[in-house]
């Protein structure tokens, strides 16, 4: 499924061509389903875009790379495609896959809009070469923190596997929880089996269990042991990071995978733009389009603005980044800079608490908005 450029030298055509660097998790252990979604936004947006006439009369071109969830393989991406000469790279959904990216753009003076990523410090330093549409974890996450304590959840249990990413969420939480008194006690996935995680619930009488896991697994086991110990009736299984958000979790978990809150970057109801585009691509997908796939649209369509500015000039389009204002799928799209975040922020994207309706697994239920 990755897209490779196999000759030495770009073609005539192609260097004709107004290139973007796509980085998506296309094999696992990233997030294939993820991916498949995250490149059908960004496929879609550049046709649209190629339709309309392209960048200043050139065509906009997607050369896609596979990070397969794997910082080195997204900086080895990153360097790859500054050569090919790409104008900008967009894209990747895995936060560690995101930072190293990021980090490598930066040193290459490539600008790069990350789409779904929300690790808050996606870089060791401010930059002006970065920008992200995606809200970061502290916001999203803060927000999740506040639906479990509306919930009457102050005793919450996190069965989290070993990644910088999952001990921001943890910190995140234990933050926003503590002055109202909740508490927080983490599970080591990498020491734990299932059996054992369901033990550590019932001993510390948790109210809610987060799963701060990869999916399939060990997220579907953990899910599927707690839903059948007697034990742990009343106990909400949440998964903030939106497992549940994906056709394959449902195909996973059937019944057991309703009722668990996620978060999604989607409001209300979509706008004119919004619908039409949601429209394009569940044909494309051949089933409902995700939030993730709407943030690979609306990254196209943030580039192409910066692009049309500038043409293919790497400075210019990073300086574009404060000037830029359009209107994205899910609502205007502006970018600023946001204290304790080093890269210029969409501030910010609409955030639910959503789940599964039980009665009906593939509605979803709108728990909390901010």
């Amino acid at each position: 499924m990755c897209r490779m450029v196999t000759q030495a030298r770009p073609s005539r055509r192609l260097q004709e061509n107004v290139r973007i660097g796509a980085l998506v998790p296309l094999t696992p252990p990233g997030w294939t389903e993820a991916g498949r979604h995250l490149l059908a936004g960004l496929e879609l947006a550049v046709g649209e875009v190629n339709e309309a006439g392209g960048i200043l009369g050139r065509p906009l071109e997607l050369l896609v790379r596979d990070t397969a969830a794997d910082p080195d393989r997204a900086a080895a991406a990153v360097e790859e495609l500054a050569e090919l000469g790409v104008a900008a790279l967009a894209g990747e959904y895995h936060s560690v896959a995101a930072r190293a990216a990021a980090g490598r753009a930066d040193a290459l003076g490539v600008p790069f809009l990350c789409s779904s990523a929300v690790l808050d410090a996606l870089t060791d330093r401010p930059t002006d070469r970065v920008a992200r549409l995606a809200p970061a974890q502290s916001r999203g996450w803060r927000l999740y923190a506040d639906f479990l304590r509306g919930a009457g959840h102050d005793r919450i249990a996190v069965a989290a596997q070993p990644s910088v990413y999952w001990a921001s969420g943890t910190r995140i939480l234990r933050d926003h929880l503590a002055p109202s008194g909740g508490t927080v006690v983490e599970l080591d996935l990498s020491a734990l089996d299932p059996a054992d995680v369901c033990d550590e619930i019932a001993a510390h009488r948790a109210t809610a269990l987060l799963l701060l896991a990869g999916h399939p697994e060990p997220a579907v086991s953990v899910v599927r042991a707690v839903r059948r110990d007697r034990r742990l009736a009343g106990v909400l299984v949440g998964a903030p990071a939106g497992q549940p958000e994906f056709a394959e979790w449902t195909a996973s978990l059937g019944q057991d995978g309703a009722a668990v809150p996620f978060l999604r970057y989607l409001p209300e109801r979509l706008g004119p733009l919004g619908a039409r585009v949601e429209s394009a691509l569940r044909e494309r997908l051949a089933e409902a389009p995700s939030f993730v796939a709407l943030e690979g649209y609306d990254a196209v369509v943030v580039l192409a603005e910066a692009l049309r500015a500038h043409g293919a000039d790497r400075a210019g389009t990073a300086a574009a980044w404060p000037r830029v204002a359009v209107e994205g799928t899910r609502g205007p799209i502006r970018f600023s800079r946001t204290p304790g975040i080093g890269v210029w922020q969409w501030t910010w994207p609409p955030v639910q608490v959503v789940d599964r309706d039980p009665a009906e697994p593939g509605r979803f239920r709108i728990l909390h908005a901010g």
